[in-house]
């Protein structure tokens, strides 16, 4: 008999006990050469170990610094890297956990600290960039930095009571100070004061505060003019101002140069009528020219003017549709007061088409030509009420007419159920009225055909009793109820295999709503019968799919090895499934040792020689 040599299991077992045993931890990889000698265990300056490899890089001070004084333990994994795992937080957690946002791993010095205060919430400007830190920190000799309010009137409080020029108090000031006072000055004086929200320029350049602040008082003004000069407005006689008409917006006409005239109303040319550019130009004098009423600047006339005589508009515009002799139409069809800038219709909202082509203006324009309605429902409700195939108000259908009709005519209308809807009018459904199937209005009604077929599923035999369906178009057609036909393959489970030829009742015992799915509400009496391998003592899945087909229930088409990787041979062939899977089939351990500890435990020396499992 040859003799087994001992030599590579004791060193196996040497191995192993080296990996219990290593001072640096079981899961640590590096080869002891990199950083030791064969003459000693101490780490040797010539290791070909690099810090640098590693997630913290050494640089600065961190260089010099014996390694023990991080890795106070020999367990390399256990060393953590944020600073204040190392370091003592001498601000007291006041600035925050990072220290890399102030220190860097030279030195402990912050020479930046303008800098890094511009990124914070309150940016160092003007006389605070000069201030000292304990003005504003008072606990900054202790490296403590506690964060403060950064509104004004959190510092400055004393020099908001203080001040009497004006009383900030009295006056009921706002405590904002940046609303008068600029953040990045120097002083607090008025030199400093900040007057932008409203500029104090041309006829507003005034010394005296008092001459729009009265008494005293220095709350926030209106920036509207007509607040300050509703007299210089009530007084105007020419244009007469104070009348409803007039807009009080003074901007509008004139500037905050000195004097208030000569007023210009430059907006006239852009926002009304052109009388500064065009034909109009030096055609003028004053505004009464053409405004009559100086009370009321809405109202204007164009036929007192030049050549425009009624004779000679007549004889121009008798070709025009809708032309009437009067201001208002003149002005309708010429907005730039020329010939050729004459207005046309199709380029507003509202082009003309169709039947609106030979329409009279005044039929759609009987108020005037601004603000008229461009609904059709504006003009063509008697069409609405009147029509009757179908009757549109009793229908509840929409009097948005454009849905339907076109501007061409009314009959036919263009609305197309299928596309519109979604639901195609065909057979039975064709040649309704709207109201057999629109109660009260056009989008009460509900595709689903029981909606409306209720009584005839009532009625149907069986359908009640067996609980049938309510989708009908699952059986049924548009065309007939008698023919009906039911296609299984087009429901949620389609029948394959030995289900086809199955009777319908024997699946749906309760009727044909609700009937589950799975195998195992049919399948229960074969999954608690099975014997090879015991489906309820091995715990295995009632998922029948996972095993079975539909065709036949044996031969299952279970791969042990394909679907859990571990291939029954040899002695673990014919076993049952319950000698290794307690209680389910997801509980088996693919180790060895988790089903023979017992024959490990009795063989000689297996627990002694601490043999591997």
């Amino acid at each position: 008999m040859r003799k087994l040599s001992l030599i590579p299991v004791l060193l196996l077992l040497m191995v192993q006990l080296w990996a219990q045993q290593n001072p640096h931890g079981k899961d640590f990889i590096l080869n002891c050469v990199d950083c030791h000698t064969t003459g000693g265990w101490k780490y040797s300056a010539s290791a070909a170990f690099n810090h640098n490899n590693t997630q913290f890089k050494l640089e600065g001070q961190h260089v010099y610094t014996n390694c023990r004084e991080c890795h106070t333990s020999l367990v390399f994994a256990e060393t953590k890297t944020n600073c204040s795992d190392c370091h003592t937080d001498m601000h007291n957690t006041t600035v925050g956990n990072d220290c890399a946002k102030c220190h860097t791993p030279k030195s402990w010095i912050v020479s930046n600290i303008t800098e890094i205060h511009q990124q914070s919430r309150f940016p160092l400007l003007g006389a605070h960039n000069t201030a000292d830190c304990s003005a504003c920190h008072t606990s900054a000799s202790k490296l403590e930095f506690q964060p403060l309010g950064v509104e004004c009137i959190d510092c400055h409080r004393t020099d908001y009571n203080e001040t009497k020029n004006p009383n900030h108090v009295q006056t009921g000031l706002s405590t904002n100070c940046i609303e008068c006072h600029k953040i990045e000055a120097f002083e607090w004086t008025s030199s400093g004061y900040n007057h932008n929200f409203f500029p104090l320029t041309k006829g507003h350049q005034i010394n005296e505060c008092s001459a729009c602040h009265t008494g005293d008082v220095f709350q926030p003004l209106s920036a509207e003019c007509y607040s300050c000069h509703q007299t210089d407005f009530n007084i105007a006689t020419n244009p007469k101002h104070k009348q409803p008409d007039f807009s009080t917006k003074c901007t509008d006409c004139h500037t905050t140069d000195v004097d208030w005239k000569p007023a210009k109303f430059d907006i006239h040319d852009a926002s009304f009528f052109p009388i500064y550019s065009g034909e109009h130009k030096g055609e003028w004098e004053s505004c009464t020219d053409c405004h009559k009423q100086s009370e009321n600047y809405s109202s204007f006339t164009c036929i007192d003017c030049h050549e425009h005589n009624k004779s000679d508009m007549d004889k121009e515009h008798r070709e025009e549709n809708g032309y009437a002799y009067n201001s208002n139409a003149c002005f309708a069809c010429h907005p730039t007061g020329n010939k050729d800038g004459a207005f046309n219709h199709s380029k507003t909202d509202f082009p003309l088409k169709g039947a609106h082509v030979q329409t009279d203006c005044l039929q759609c324009h009987t108020n005037g030509y601004s603000g008229t309605s461009m609904l059709c429902n504006s003009c063509h409700t008697k069409d609405y009420q009147e029509a009757v195939k179908p009757a549109h108000a009793t229908a509840g259908i929409s009097t948005e007419c454009e849905i339907c009709h076109d501007e061409t005519k009314w009959i036919p209308s263009t609305f197309n159920h299928t596309t519109t809807s979604g639901f195609e009018l065909t057979n039975g459904h064709s040649g309704r009225q709207c109201s057999e199937c629109h109660t009260g209005n056009t989008t009460s009604a509900n595709s689903e055909c029981v909606s409306c077929h209720q009584e005839n599923y009532n009625e149907a035999p069986n359908h009640i009793s067996q609980k049938f369906p309510v989708e009908c178009l699952q059986c049924h057609n548009t065309k007939d109820w008698g023919e009906y036909s039911f296609n299984h393959n087009n429901t949620a489970f389609p029948l394959t295999g030995s289900h086809i030829a199955t009777e319908c009742a024997a699946c749906h015992t309760a009727g044909y709503a609700g009937t589950p799915k799975e195998c195992n509400a049919c399948h229960n009496d074969n999954y608690t019968s099975a014997q090879n391998p015991g489906h309820t003592a091995s715990g295995i899945s009632k998922e029948c799919q996972t095993c079975h087909g539909t065709t036949t229930w044996i031969p299952s088409t279970f791969n042990h090895i394909a679907s859990t990787g571990f291939e029954l041979t040899n002695g673990h062939s014919g076993k049952q499934c319950s000698e290794c899977h307690t209680g389910n089939t997801t509980s088996a351990s693919s180790e060895c040792v988790s089903c023979h500890q017992e024959n490990y435990n009795e063989a000689p020396n297996h627990i002694s020689q601490k043999f591997p499992v």
